[in-house]
């Protein structure tokens, strides 16, 4: 393999994700494109890792292993001195590429000069998209109209709101203000131009953070439709799920905090701060109810 010739570089950050990293690997070295896949693995301990490199011997694939787990941010962060070629791909464990989408979207990239990052349709298994597969950035004052459900009520406001899944898909490419974390495609100028991830987010909000970083330095992020990746979301992080919602909604705070503090009104930045800090008491007191609850069907 000469690695002068790779045109674009996968970096997955694994966390115990079973046999599915195995097939998100096969599927990215199946891709039209020549690549290199580079795989983070943060302290995984369910054997994942293991399964895939009996499974998968080629010389495109290199596998980091880190000594715990330290967050999506630092697992890619620790690998990208790895990465070859003009495009890398940051891509979810639990995805799974099509041969030719991530060279369309290399196409598309290629075309605007000004555009520092892309995605595609991320679907469900279901086929339907995913919630965040395009987004607009969550300002405190949308955040706190769909904290307190005003866009349901405000046909207005949930045209406006942050979640563009249910909106109808554009019919070309569009610019997007945010797009998921879960496939980004980024252009290597743009990265070393914006920087790496920030470290401080543990788990969510680091796609945030970059999408607004890079738009601040002048770089266009891509929403492609017509190319589409498959996504079973919460694959790796299914098996402590008030852990994940403490450090998505620890990382929406910092967000806030980071972007906007110094544009809105200290009141309004304290309200959205405890808003989020009232949904996770929420959250974690309906996911405590429904492991009890499944508890206590399985000793009936």
């Amino acid at each position: 393999m000469i690695l002068e010739k790779i045109e674009c570089t996968f970096i997955i950050v694994n966390f115990n994700g079973g046999v599915l990293l195995t097939d998100c690997v096969k599927a990215c070295l199946a891709s039209s494109i020549s690549l290199l896949v580079l795989v983070s693995d943060n302290g995984s301990n369910d054997g994942s890792v293991s399964f895939l490199k009996r499974q998968i011997q080629d010389d495109r694939l290199k596998i980091i292993l880190n000594n715990k787990n330290f967050g999506f941010s630092a697992g890619v962060n620790r690998i990208l001195s790895f990465a070859k070629g003009k495009f890398v791909l940051f891509l979810n464990p639990d995805c799974m590429v099509k041969p030719h989408t991530v060279e369309n979207i290399i196409r598309e990239l290629e075309k605007k000069t000004d555009a520092g990052m892309a995605s595609c349709l991320i679907l469900n298994p279901d086929g339907t998209e995913q919630a965040g597969c395009r987004r607009r950035v969550p300002t405190p004052a949308r955040s706190f109209v769909r904290v307190l459900g005003l866009d349901t009520f405000m046909p207005v406001l949930k045209e406006k709101g942050i979640l563009l899944h249910e909106n109808p898909l554009p019919d070309d490419v569009e610019e997007a203000e945010a797009i998921s974390g879960a496939f980004m495609l980024v252009r290597r100028e743009a990265l070393e131009d914006v920087g790496v991830l920030d470290e401080d987010y543990f788990l969510h909000c680091e796609d945030l953070d970059w999408c607004m970083r890079f738009r601040r330095r002048g770089w266009k992020i891509l929403f492609i439709p017509h190319e589409s990746v498959t996504h079973k979301q919460g694959t790796c992080s299914h098996s402590r799920p008030i852990r994940v919602e403490w450090h998505k909604h620890k990382g929406m705070v910092r967000f806030y905090r980071k972007f906007f503090r110094h544009q809105y009104p200290f009141l309004l930045m304290a309200g959205v701060i405890v808003s989020v800090w009232l949904r996770f008491i929420v959250v974690s007191l309906v996911l405590t109810g429904k492991r009890l609850f499944r508890t206590h069907i399985r000793r009936a």
